[in-house]
């Protein structure tokens, strides 16, 4: 009778279980794994072997089959390790079954029989709770971050000999122990803060503006005016996540692998900023296994992209889909993967390509100029709610300037501000800002009155603007003003 034990695998940001099935047969000594594994899948039958014989066992001379099932979806990692190796050993008689059956493994093994941390823990561990299971078995350097999942018991192990001791009653797991502020980004750290700014409180309330509605902003401005210093503090104001927000960032952490060990959950937003050099499949995910790119990194937090004319077209037009849908769907031949992506877009970028226009210290060309904001495709541009245009401070009237509010002073308003939202939109599914409105919620809280409409149809004919102001995100950015001013 084969030997079946509990594991889990990836697929998107999400886990699904998978059972290792563990059979002997007479016949020349071999492993043979099953169940369309990748490279690390199978070389997990050396890893196994050299770590089983590091414990005080013998690695059984028979034929050893090793399956993992559902067999038509494709498996990578090498967390299957340890589920693999006590298939075996139960399968040989070492260790006994009875309990088997209530413990999920997760967990690579070392050629000297020690666990190493696996990334993707988290969700794995969701995916277990949601089976039923009592106990999962993980790496001692992934425990804390397993032990956030509540309603299952996680059992922490240094070698494959601890973990065969517990399994014959030998020995317990190690303790979990959650600090409260365990997290990959502490706030104690960042000493960035809006009351460094000084001359530019109109891009400051401007800034307050998209992050009270979720909007997406571009600012556009000489070298040194301040954009990259502001876009740095806008997490600083943006109000705190929530439990299931924070959950959903550090699944995607810990899939991608950037969840130092050690820490826990992600309690603060991420603020991503890549390179201008940034390749298509860093910026918006890929690779042979579909890995989470910038866009689902920066989820529930901020992407900043700096001179963004210097993006390549193709780069920036692949942004499109993500923003708009807030998720990207990557397909590779080992199927389809969903990542979230939920983000505040940030950008900036020089007004010329020396970037001094209109001073005299330009020298561009018309030409040069148009050419280099052409780099931007219009439906990029439309998605881009806010446009502000900034300019340098004066050096010598700095020393005279009062500083900006607090972020924290500014966090309160944009919580508040947040707050009205909720409160307009709480019978709406979905909708927690005004960035998120639909058409027919437009419609039905930026009602604009007769004086409204002859204004508007004055600039139209006057600058030709009202398709810039009359689009949805232009429209949402009149009730948002009025929230943020209300507080």
């Amino acid at each position: 009778m084969a030997t079946v034990v509990r594991s889990f695998a990836i697929q998107g940001i999400d886990g699904y279980p998978v059972d290792i099935e563990v059979k002997m047969l007479e016949g020349q000594p071999v492993i043979s794994i099953i169940g369309l594994g990748d490279q690390a899948v199978k070389e997990a039958a050396e890893r196994i072997q050299a770590a089983i014989d590091e414990s005080g066992y013998v690695f059984p001379k028979k034929r050893v089959i090793i399956s993992l099932a559902p067999s038509d979806k494709k498996k990578s990692g090498s967390h299957f390790d340890l589920a693999m190796a006590v298939g075996v050993l139960c399968q040989n008689g070492d260790i006994g079954v009875k309990k088997l059956p209530d413990y999920g493994f997760i967990g690579e093994l070392s050629l000297d029989g020690r666990l190493r941390a696996c990334r993707g823990i988290l969700p794995m561990i969701i995916a277990g709770q949601k089976r039923g299971m009592k106990k999962i078995i993980v790496p001692e350097a992934n425990l804390k971050e397993a032990s956030l999942v509540h309603g299952v018991e996680i059992l922490g192990f240094h070698d494959l000999t601890g973990v065969i001791r517990h399994l014959e009653g030998k020995s317990a797991g190690m303790e979990t122990h959650i600090e409260e502020d365990g997290n990959i980004l502490d706030e104690a750290d960042r000493i960035l803060d809006f009351k460094d700014v000084k001359g530019q409180d109109e891009l400051i309330e401007a800034v307050v503006l998209a992050a009270a509605g979720g909007h997406n902003m571009l600012m556009v401005g000489e070298p040194g005016c301040g954009k990259t210093m502001i876009a740095q503090r806008i997490p600083t104001i943006l109000p705190e996540m929530t439990e299931e927000e924070c959950l959903e960032v550090t699944k995607i952490y810990s899939i991608s692998g950037l969840l130092p060990n050690g820490h826990a959950l992600m309690k603060y937003r991420p603020f991503r900023a890549p390179h201008h050099n940034a390749s298509l499949n860093a910026l918006i995910g890929g690779g042979a296994n579909a890995m989470p790119g910038e866009v689902s990194l920066a989820h529930n937090g901020v992407l900043f992209l700096d001179e963004l004319a210097e993006f390549s077209r193709r780069t920036l037009d692949a942004l499109r889909q993500p923003i708009e849908d807030k998720k990207v769907s990557i397909s590779r031949v080992n199927g389809t993967h969903t990542f979230p992506s939920n983000f505040m877009f940030i950008t900036a970028m020089n007004p010329c390509p020396c970037g001094y226009y209109p001073s005299a210290k330009c020298k561009c060309t018309d030409y040069e100029i148009v050419k280099y904001r052409g780099k931007i495709s219009g439906p990029i541009m439309d998605r881009i709610d806010i446009q502000k245009e900034i300019h340098p401070v004066d050096f010598f009237a700095i020393a005279d300037q009062k500083p900006c509010c607090s972020s924290e002073e500014l966090r309160i308003k944009v919580k508040k501000a947040r707050k009205i939202q909720q409160e307009r939109y709480v019978q709406e599914s979905g909708i927690n800002c005004n960035a998120q409105m639909t058409t027919a919620l437009i419609q039905k809280h930026c009602a604009l009155d007769q004086d409204s409409l002859n204004i508007l149809r004055e600039t139209s004919e006057k600058y030709g603007y009202l398709l810039l102001i009359m689009n949805r995100q232009g429209l949402s950015q009149i009730i948002i003003q009025s929230d943020c001013r209300s507080v």
